[in-house]
């Protein structure tokens, strides 16, 4: 039986996915970015289909404990780090790259007395003012990171870009010439110098001077663009991901009628409304306003009325055959899922890691 709610993943896309990363770092190597269970795609499915990968990264210990435990053995990056001795420990034993972006973890370091046991990714903050030490303070960090008996030489070095997605702003290229400065004062010699990574998605798509030793797509993997003019499939990107459905219900309302939650939406003359078995229990974004694109039996007719924890509704007028059972597309073939995204005022990433544990996942190759 077909489920009232579920996603198609097209696990063939990460592959050609992939392979566009490579195609524009040739000379980089790529850690696959798969943390919030792989984009909501399934953390260890992702990370099976990424075995062309040269390293993944994930943003917590416990990510990176879980695909270590099911037996990925390629080199895993924390993003987060750890956060205190305990956490360190767990780092340790499963042979987990750690991202240092504070002083209390170097403080943790500094006291331990193992020989170099921790490989690490020292995070320089060029502007994103989140995670990573500012440049007038990175030398003296890196330099008792040099001389902590725990770490794994060499150090690699790297930072994020905050608005890579913005094609036309200077914000990327004054990161990227800070990032450069910074380190060239701590190599004077290029034959010294750590790998580096400085590139996510937006940044492996449109900045060709951040591609470095080491890339890392995030969204791109999974077929989405990371700039909200564009789609995926613009870009040469194959999405994984489709969410559907189907009708429940159809029913003939009058001029005047409210439709949902608070009557917010009034029909303006008689209305054959569907109703799809969707809602934010299943992670279609609740914010999606009205006029918002569905697509029923493979043509669009727009959202009404205010979405709920199950379902939605939809205006038939271009539907007049339509029946409970039939399809119903809520982003996917047809209908990408940056427009829903533009039409919720969210992010992609949002609707694909916000997919909930209710919809059952198929494989396309189970179809």
């Amino acid at each position: 039986m077909i489920p009232a709610a579920y996603a198609v993943l097209n696990l063939e896309a990460v592959a050609h996915n992939l392979q566009k990363v490579r195609s524009c770092a040739p000379d980089a190597k790529i850690m696959a970015v798969i943390k919030a269970n792989g984009y909501g795609h399934g953390l260890l499915r992702i990370a099976d289909s990424l075995q062309e990968a040269d390293a993944f990264a994930v943003a917590r210990v416990d990510e990176g404990i879980h695909l270590r435990k099911a037996g990925i053995k390629k080199r895993i990056a924390v993003l987060e780090g750890f956060t205190c001795a305990e956490e360190l420990e767990e780092l340790l034993k499963y042979q987990l790259d750690a991202v240092v972006h504070c002083a209390v973890q170097v403080d943790i370091l500094e006291n331990r007395k193992e020989q170099g046991t921790c490989a690490i990714w020292l995070k320089l903050d060029t502007g994103m003012n989140r995670l990573g030490f500012k440049p007038m303070e990175f030398n003296a960090v890196y330099q008792r990171l040099m001389h902590a008996s725990i770490i794994k030489q060499p150090i690699n070095l790297m930072t994020h870009l905050a608005n890579a997605d913005d094609k036309e702003g200077a914000t990327t290229l004054t990161q990227i010439k800070l990032f450069n400065e910074t380190v060239d004062l701590i190599f004077p010699s290029l034959q010294q110098k750590s790998e580096c990574s400085i590139a996510n998605s937006a940044g492996i798509l449109a900045w060709q001077a951040a591609l470095t030793d080491w890339v890392r797509p995030g969204v791109m993997l999974y077929g989405i663009s990371p700039f909200p003019e564009s789609t995926g499939k613009q870009l040469g990107l194959k999405p994984i991901m489709g969410l559907y459905s189907r009708l429940i219900a159809v029913k003939s309302l009058e001029e005047g009628d409210k439709v949902g939650y608070s009557g917010t939406w009034i029909c303006d003359k008689a209305t054959t409304l569907g109703v799809v078995a969707i809602g934010y229990g299943d992670g279609y974004p609740r914010h999606a306003k009205t006029g918002t694109p569905v697509l029923v039996n493979g043509q669009r007719v727009p959202l009404i009325g205010r979405v709920s924890m199950d379902m939605i509704t939809v205006d038939l007028a271009t539907q007049p055959n339509a029946k409970p059972g039939d399809p119903v597309t809520l982003w996917g073939d047809g209908l990408p899922v940056e427009e829903i995204a533009l039409a919720a005022d969210t992010i992609p990433y949002t609707l694909v890691c916000g997919v909930t544990q209710r919809v059952q996942i198929v494989e396309k190759s189970a179809l």
